[in-house]
């Protein structure tokens, strides 16, 4: 069924006609009763329905009112929410409720969104297909095959996302296509920003030089409209770019030029997603774009082992504050501190998060980080440097988002860590290169979606967005 798009029941929200109490408390009710899909961590239903109860108020008082005004909102699990037990799917951060929102949640509140609550992920993000959520979680499902993961990290976004028969979009993150991937998967929007273009104050990092908000709709506008509204300059974080994006709603791709990057059509992806993704290609080639095949060698060969090595050293870091001594999950206090240290962790981290601790440890130890971490970066700026020369010649780059359909569970669990690594290939070297990407769906094979990507030149967000509607309109 059809929904209204976010701008469309904005403005009915606006005049009245939408009674937002009542229209939240029809939501909520639809995700209990949905519990099973697991598309959420935590519903915070007092504070939407306390939400919906001030933006009625408002309409009464005459006051003026956002872009997003009563739109249902939900949050990745790993960016704080004010009130709302926030803990990046991970058991350690248990009985965490931040005392502050996000800038994107205060942006969001402040153009009139309902947060409904915190959607299900990979512990702290660390997977690729939300199945290494932390103890006591569980993995979100496909809602368009129950057997099927939804993707990951940001699974629980795209699930409820395709799963709504109500108008929805979600903040979503990515650190190395944890928005483009389950995007594909679900068959939704899924916008990745430029590093930079929106604040990470408030998201509980993941690795700092490769984390980025973004959004997920279920059309190209909903998930631009929501991108636009959270991005912009924040003081509060070091890392934030002094820009911000406004979309024009056109749909064109004459005269654009676009660029095949021919290594992701070939080895390891799926012959049916390559077919479904050229039929796409095509339709840009009808509507005026220029389409040639470019070469990332590169970024076909280093880009997976360069990221691993640089995120896992960075989570390494960052999850070291976990130790049971400020906040979340602690012990009785008992033995040496290294002994407490190691009880806390060991007993409340899964264990894909311990097995990135260990290697990322390992990666910037003295005697090894030059080896290894440096070398990554060294490595990173040569895959930032192809992907410039390439913009020189081309406007978008264009592949498939995953190599793969949605996999099923069983499927997922015969794959060792490697090979679930290795099916980051198409999305990993937009994200280390901290290129905007939008994935959108592109057809479907076996009854699931295909996801189509689009990456542009840094700041160029306004040409995905052209170029992605066109693909839009012509499914």
């Amino acid at each position: 069924m059809k929904t209204q798009s976010v701008s469309e029941f904005a403005a009915q929200a606006k005049t009245g006609n939408i009674d937002l109490e009542e229209n939240t408390h029809k939501i909520l009710d639809k995700i209990l009763k949905a519990e099973n899909c697991n598309f959420f961590n935590s519903v915070s239903k007092d504070l939407a329905l306390h939400q919906a109860r001030e933006l009625k108020a408002k309409i009464k008082a005459g006051k003026q009112v956002g872009r997003l005004f009563g739109v249902p909102v939900s949050v990745k699990d790993c960016i704080c929410v004010k009130g709302v037990e926030s803990r990046a799917g991970s058991k350690i951060l248990e009985g965490y409720f931040p005392t502050f929102d996000a800038t994107v949640v205060l942006k969001a509140k402040a153009e009139g969104a309902i947060i409904i609550g915190k959607t299900s992920q990979d512990e702290f993000g660390f997977g690729t297909f939300s199945t290494n959520t932390g103890l006591g979680f569980k993995a979100p499902r496909n809602p368009l095959d129950s057997e099927r993961s939804c993707g990951g990290s940001s699974g629980g976004s795209a699930g409820i996302t395709a799963f709504a028969d109500f108008t929805h979009v979600s903040i979503a993150e990515s650190t190395g296509g944890s928005i483009a991937c389950p995007a594909s998967f679900c068959g939704v929007a899924g916008f990745t920003p430029t590093y930079g273009l929106v604040s990470r104050f408030g998201l509980i990092d993941y690795a700092n030089s490769l984390d980025k908000i973004g959004s997920m709709g279920k059309t190209v506008a909903d998930s631009a409209l929501l991108l636009e509204t959270i991005s912009g300059h924040d003081e509060k974080d070091s890392t934030s770019l002094n820009e911000k994006i406004s979309f024009s709603p056109e749909a064109s791709a004459k005269g654009m030029k676009i660029g095949v990057i021919k290594e992701f059509f070939g080895e390891g992806i799926n012959p049916d997603v390559s077919k479904i993704a050229w039929a796409s290609i095509k339709k840009l080639e009808k509507s005026g774009a220029k389409i040639r095949e470019i070469s990332l060698p590169l970024n076909a060969k280093y880009a997976i082992p360069a990221y691993y090595l640089i995120a896992m050293a960075e989570s390494s870091t960052n999850l070291a504050k976990y130790c049971g001594m400020r906040y979340g999950a602690h012990e009785n206090l008992s033995g040496s501190f290294n002994e407490y240290f190691s009880k806390v962790r060991s007993n409340n981290f899964g264990e894909e998060a311990k097995r990135r601790i260990l290697l990322g440890t390992f990666a910037r130890m003295s005697g090894f980080r030059d080896a290894y971490y440096l070398r990554a970066m060294k490595a990173r700026t040569k895959l930032i440097n192809e992907f410039k020369l390439a913009f020189k010649e081309f406007d978008v780059l264009v592949n498939p988002t995953m190599p793969v359909i949605a996999p099923k569970f069983f499927e997922i669990e015969k794959l060792s860590p490697i090979e679930q690594y290795a099916m980051d290939l198409c999305t990993v070297p937009s994200n280390i290169a901290g290129l905007p990407h939008i994935s959108i769906n592109a057809g479907f094979s076996q009854k699931m979606p295909v996801g189509i990507m689009l990456t542009a030149g840094h700041l160029k967000e306004q040409i995905l967005f052209k170029v992605a509607s066109v693909l839009e309109e012509s499914q």
